[in-house]
């Protein structure tokens, strides 16, 4: 059987952190909390099931965070939770059964997060096969007969194992703080960060986000070292920023760049949002009706979902389709996120 660390950190997690704890105490040999400055009872709460409760300086850098509280576990394998995460009695009961059944060669298992939130930001299903448990200490080993070479990718086993993830808000301002902070340090985002921030801000941002982040997806758009996604993703930013600010020129000329190739959903929905805002509703119903069923998302499926679902049935309202408007409503009204993409 395997013996498990579980890593977390945490914040002002009073509210959620002995659900957490109590579903993680069965699965843990150790438990391991990194408190990066709370003010309220979370400290104390964690020293009710753990004496291995450390404080870390908040550096706005969440990696640095975790790498802290990885370097305090001892066991062979560690699970990464948050506070807001908890296991049921059944997901417990398969974690036991992983634990006491798993190849000692297998270095990350990946469990299904669930996504049960009372806000979404940035999430695309309620289902998603996640990292949660990894190996301390990797093991290389040769592979091959001939031309032989080190196995660098790891061994991963996919669990039946699910996790409910039970935010009460969301983190948006907390994270985009933490983008701006890293920009204005001259990081770079990568690929990956770059879309995060992305869909940050595309899905729950707010107009004073987006205008601080014109400048980074501006110099993003112009910069050759970008991926055609990445520049993509900037225009779709831009877009919403431009039509929002009234920067009606720049906001024309990047959806007839983005018109020329392959339309997005996201700029189709915000050129049919233009033409809402503009009274043209009868223009604004075919861009939406593009969004909403004929084109794909670059940073959200959110939209095909009940904002611009409820625009729409409002445009086929004013043009005197009620029969639509019903219909288009009541999907509006139904709609949630699939469960898995």
């Amino acid at each position: 059987m395997i013996t498990i660390s579980v890593c977390m950190i945490v914040k002002n997690e009073e509210r959620q952190l002995r659900a957490c704890l109590d579903s993680l105490k069965p699965i843990a040999d150790e438990i391991v909390i990194v408190d990066t400055g709370s003010v309220d009872s979370t400290k104390a709460i964690a020293r009710e099931y753990t004496g291995l409760v450390y404080d870390f300086p908040w550096i706005d850098d969440f990696a640095a965070a975790r790498n802290f509280a990885f370097s305090k576990a001892t066991k062979e394998y560690i699970y990464t939770a948050d506070a807001d995460e908890v296991i049921d009695e059944d997901n417990i009961r398969l974690f036991l059964r992983v634990k006491e059944l798993l190849p000692p060669e297998t270095e990350i298992v990946q469990m299904h997060y669930l996504n049960l939130m009372e806000e979404n930001t940035v999430y695309s299903s309620r289902r998603e096969l996640r990292p949660k448990l990894y190996k301390r200490l990797r093991t290389f080993e040769w592979v091959n007969p001939i031309h032989e070479t080190v196995r660098l990718d790891p061994v991963i086993y996919d669990s039946d194992i699910e996790i409910q993830h039970l935010a009460k808000g969301n983190h948006v301002k907390r994270d985009l703080a933490t983008f701006a902070k890293a920009l204005r340090r001259g990081v770079r985002l990568d690929k990956t960060l770059h879309s995060m921030l992305a869909k940050e801000l595309f899905t729950a941002g707010d107009e004073s986000d987006l205008m601080d982040a014109v400048p980074f997806f501006e110099e993003s758009l112009n910069d050759p070292a970008r991926s055609e996604d990445e520049h993509r993703e900037a225009r779709c930013v831009l877009a919403r920023a431009y039509r929002i600010s009234g920067r009606t020129a720049d906001f024309v000329r990047l959806c007839l760049r983005e018109a020329l190739t392959s339309p997005c959903a996201e700029m189709c929905s915000e050129t049919g949002r233009y033409f809402y805002d503009a009274g043209n509703y009868a223009e604004a119903l075919c861009w939406l009706n593009d969004a909403i069923f004929e084109t794909q998302p670059v940073i959200t499926i959110l939209t095909e979902g009940s904002e611009n679902l409820a625009l729409l049935a409002d445009c086929y309202e004013r043009t005197g389709d009620l029969e639509s408007a019903a219909k288009y409503r009541e999907m509006a009204e139904n709609w949630e996120l699939p469960e898995t993409v």
